[in-house]
């Protein structure tokens, strides 16, 4: 469990409809939106992120980590449960309008999104291993 003040509720919604939205226009959600932001914005540890973000994930990829992570203590499910119900809506907005877009313009959305990630993750960590 969160150690701790929990987060907004606010926060798990916006979190899955984020997700959901990514997902629908570029396939993408678990591991490169959910955990970073539980990480980074929830305070969740990497495991609790990584146990939630499976939680979300439950039915067609993780069960059997959920469980580990579930045993082990590193799984939030309210948090897992509000962000899963938000992806399947965000997802599903997001496709109708990613299938009317060019392949092209998404794309360069797709790596636009990955690169600023990448570099938020990279210089956060920095930032943090040189206190």
């Amino acid at each position: 469990m969160l150690t701790g003040s929990e987060p907004s509720l606010w926060l798990y919604i916006l979190l899955g409809l984020a997700a959901g939205t990514l997902s629908g226009f570029f396939g993408i959600g678990g591991g490169i939106i959910i955990v970073p932001a539980l990480v980074y914005f929830a305070g969740f540890s990497q495991q609790m992120a990584t146990g939630t973000s499976l939680a979300v994930l439950l039915p067609p990829v993780g069960l059997a980590a959920v469980l580990v992570y579930y045993q082990n203590n590193n799984v939030n499910l309210k948090a897992a449960v509000i962000i899963a119900i938000c992806l399947f809506i965000g997802a599903w907005a997001a496709s109708h309008i990613a299938n009317r877009l060019n392949q092209l313009h998404l794309r360069l959305a797709f790596g636009v999104v990955m690169v600023l990630l990448g570099l938020f993750m990279v210089f956060n960590s920095w930032a943090k291993l040189h206190k």
